[in-house]
């Protein structure tokens, strides 16, 4: 998932698992690794004033993690009212059917196979279960049924995997594509500069506290990997895994092959704008 070590933003100190605004709090799975960071983040939302709350990303299949995340709504007086995915990844959405079955609710995302009793998810749609206002904001790229929430009342976007909380994301190709993450993120800073939004609620990794300097840092990145994957076939490395091996030298090898599918979107994009 991560192609890199470090992201500014103002990554928030402290245990990740707690409250995060006035409306969240993550719940981190036990699901640690160089691709998931610290774990997956369950995010329940809910108003303060409401019993009903929200989850996104139940996360993996681990009835331990999925009955922790009730337990926890059920300590703040909520009940669990929807299931929202960001997108399909198994860390992410591989526990939404057992915890809408442990919930009786239903699970919502944009991949109408991914849903269960429930319809699915669009561009403009906003979420009011428990009196909450949860818009959605469709952010291809990092997969192609990628998604993230917009949190009005707290400033707050809820990004899944198309910002993290540390390190930046992987296009997975051939589903993801550059072109479509490099939109998504300039819709992210629209959000940053036009709508109030400071404050990324990630799919893992720590809150960041700066989400323009985010979005901005990750713009910056992809630009700078493209200019090192057009110099690189340029000097002759041809394959997917030359490429690898020449730009993502710094980069722990267990990350190479998530790396290659980034390299792969890369070549990509730079042939269909003609520059390789």
């Amino acid at each position: 998932m991560t192609d890199a070590a470090a992201l500014p933003g103002q990554p928030r100190g402290g245990v990740i698992s707690g409250p995060a605004t006035a409306r969240t709090r993550c719940v981190l799975a036990p699901n640690p690794s160089p691709m998931t960071l610290d774990g997956t983040n369950t995010w329940i939302i809910a108003e303060p004033d409401s019993d009903l709350a929200v989850v996104i990303d139940p996360g993996p299949l681990d009835e331990a993690h999925l009955q922790a995340v009730i337990d926890t709504a059920a300590q703040a007086g909520k009940r669990i009212g929807l299931t929202l995915l960001t997108h399909h990844h198994a860390d992410h959405a591989e526990g939404a059917g057992r915890f809408a079955e442990l919930t009786r609710t239903a699970v919502r995302a944009l991949d109408p196979a991914l849903s269960l009793g429930g319809e699915g998810l669009a561009a403009g749609d906003v979420i009011t279960t428990g009196g909450l206002e949860l818009r959605v904001v469709p952010t291809p790229g990092h997969t192609a049924d990628s998604l993230c929430f917009h949190l009005p009342a707290d400033g707050a976007v809820l990004t899944g995997d198309t910002i993290l909380g540390r390190g930046t994301t992987m296009v997975a190709h051939p589903d993801g594509r550059l072109g479509d993450y490099l939109d998504s993120l300039r819709r992210l800073r629209s959000l940053t500069v036009d709508d109030g939004v400071s404050t990324v609620l990630p799919g893992h990794g720590p809150v960041l506290n700066d989400a323009q300097g985010a979005v901005e840092f990750y713009l910056a990145h992809r630009a700078h990997r493209l200019a090192q994957v057009e110099t690189a076939v340029e000097s002759g490395h041809r394959t997917p895994a030359e490429v690898v091996a020449n730009v993502y030298a710094e980069v722990d090898r267990s990350l190479w092959p998530a790396a290659e599918m980034s390299v792969r979107a890369q070549l990509e994009y730079l042939g269909e704008h003609g520059l390789i």
